[in-house]
C-alpha cells in the first residue's frame, strides 16, 4: 500500500510540473522585431539590405537576445506609426525604441529599464554667446526642435511653459536653422546631433553645450499579441538590461554607430552656411 501511495504521488507531481515542463521546453527561441527607419544611430535602414534595420539599439538587443539563447530579426515595417501598428497587431512581436506612452499600455509591455537613454543636450554654433548651465536659462533665448522628438512628458510641459521653442519639420532643417543665424539654439539627441551633422557637412559649425536636458528612455516593448509575450521572457529581458550599464558596451556600440552612420553618409553638397 506504502508503495502504491508513493506511486501515486510521483504521478501526481509528474501532472502538476507537466505544464511547466512544456512552458519551459517551449520559451521563444526567435523574435521578430522592428523599430524606427530614420533614427540614426540608434535604428535606421540598412542601405545594403532595406527590408532590415540596424543601428545602437539593434546591436544592443541583439546582444542580449543572443545571452539569453534567442536569435532576432529586425524588419523594416515602415515609419514609426507603422512599425507601431505592426507590433500592437502582434504581426511583429517586438518594437525596440519605444518612448513610455501611457496610452500604449493597452497593447505593449515596456521592459524595464530602458534599453538606452537618449539625452537630448543644447546644440549652438561654435560663435555662440549662449549662457548655459540649465535649462532655464534658455528662456532667454530662441530655439528649434524636431517635431519628431521624443521628450518626456515632463520637460515638454516645462518647455511649453517656460521656453521660446518652436518645432522644426525635422532634425536637418533645426540644425540648419541653427546653422544660418534664425535660432540660437536646438534641442536634439547628442548622439543623433552627431550623426546629423555629419550627413550635413557641419560637424565644424556645431556644438553641444552643458549638461544634457532630458534623458528619455528607449524602451523595448512586446506586444501583447505575440506569442513570445510571457513572464519567462519579460523577467529575463529585465534581468539581462538591468545588467547591461554596469558594462561599457553600451557607450562603445553606440560610438560604433555613429562611425558606422559618418561611413554610408557623404556631406550634402548645398549644406548652407552662415
Amino acid at each position: 500500500m506504502a508503495v502504491r501511495a508513493r506511486h501515486k504521488g510521483c504521478a501526481l507531481a509528474l501532472a502538476l510540473c507537466a505544464p511547466l515542463l512544456a512552458s519551459a521546453a517551449g520559451k521563444c527561441e526567435r523574435l521578430v522585431v522592428t523599430g524606427s527607419p530614420d533614427a540614426p544611430p540608434y535604428s535606421w535602414q540598412d542601405p545594403g539590405n532595406p527590408k532590415q534595420l540596424i543601428g545602437a539599439s539593434v546591436d544592443l538587443l541583439r546582444q542580449v537576445a543572443g545571452e539569453l539563447g534567442i536569435s532576432v530579426q529586425v524588419l523594416y515595417a515602415g515609419k514609426r506609426e507603422q512599425a507601431l501598428d505592426e507590433v500592437r497587431s502582434g504581426r511583429i512581436d517586438l518594437l525596440l525604441d519605444t518612448p513610455m506612452q501611457l496610452a500604449q499600455l493597452t497593447a505593449l509591455d515596456y521592459i524595464h529599464p530602458a534599453l538606452q537613454l537618449n539625452e537630448y543636450v543644447v546644440w549652438t554654433r561654435p560663435d555662440s554667446t549662449l549662457a548655459f548651465d540649465g535649462p532655464a536659462d534658455l528662456a532667454a533665448y530662441q530655439g528649434t526642435v524636431s517635431a519628431k522628438a521624443r521628450l518626456t512628458p515632463a520637460f515638454e510641459e516645462f518647455a511649453k511653459r517656460s521656453l521660446k521653442l518652436v518645432p522644426s519639420q525635422n532634425l536637418t532643417q533645426a540644425l540648419q536653422k541653427l546653422v544660418l543665424g534664425q535660432v540660437d539654439y536646438v534641442l536634439a539627441g547628442r548622439y543623433s546631433g552627431l550623426a546629423m551633422a555629419q550627413s550635413l557637412g557641419l560637424s565644424a559649425d556645431l556644438q553641444t553645450r552643458g549638461p544634457a536636458v532630458d534623458q528619455p528612455g528607449l524602451y523595448l516593448a512586446l506586444s501583447h499579441n505575440s506569442a513570445c509575450n510571457d513572464a519567462w521572457l519579460r523577467g529575463q529581458l529585465a534581468k539581462k538590461l538591468t545588467e547591461l550599464p554596469l558594462s561599457a558596451a553600451p557607450e562603445a556600440v553606440l560610438q560604433r554607430n555613429v562611425e558606422r552612420w559618418k561611413a554610408q553618409v557623404q556631406p550634402l553638397p548645398d549644406a548652407p552656411k552662415p
